[in-house]
């Protein structure tokens, strides 16, 4: 397991290394094979935020906590990452047992755009991001989904082959955005 530490403004206890392998052995049980682990320690005001990001075999896991301490931070986070990751796999177990017909059975809608006449201002674009687009069942996209955090997700339908997005809806459920050209 290969752990990069940056931090942004604030210093790093000397073994904060050594603490975070430590806690992330919980982790290591839960996900197979554990890659990278990126923690980025930052400073707002007073306190002190700790974000981390595991690439356990393809899988993100991405999380963010803060706390008066670094250390703080990394226990409670570690302990939020590790309820998402369960939460995850009970979802899964659960989806495979009960459900095994409805594989893939996913609703597409598409939202309404805003109405015409508002413009109360113009959105700037402030960040671009670029990633690696994987093909994956829409099912694999929902809980990767879960486990980074995010109301939407981006990927590849190993089925079509074309680039789709999953979102979570108002009503907990899952949306399926499925573009045609």
């Amino acid at each position: 397991m290969q752990i990069n530490i940056a931090a942004k403004g604030v210093a790093t206890p000397p073994d904060l290394k050594q603490i975070t392998e430590r806690k992330l052995e919980k982790l290591s049980k839960l996900l197979r094979k554990i890659d990278t682990v990126d923690i980025t320690c930052s400073r707002e005001r007073q306190w002190r935020v700790v974000e981390i990001v595991i690439n356990a075999n393809g899988i993100l896991v991405r999380g963010e906590d803060r706390a008066i301490d670094i250390r703080s931070a990394i226990d409670s986070l570690i302990g939020k990452l590790e309820r998402r990751i369960k939460k995850s796999h009970s979802k899964l177990i659960e989806r495979y047992r009960t459900h095994p017909e409805t594989q893939g059975a996913w609703e597409a809608e598409s939202d309404a755009g805003p109405e015409a006449g508002v413009d109360a201002f113009e959105p700037l674009l402030v960040r671009s991001k670029r990633f690696t687009v994987k093909p994956m069942s829409p099912e694999e996209a929902a809980a990767q989904m879960e486990l980074v955090g995010h109301d939407f997700f981006v990927f590849r339908n190993a089925e079509t082959d074309q680039v789709n997005v999953i979102y979570r809806r108002k009503d907990g459920n899952y949306g399926l955005i499925e573009p045609e050209f």
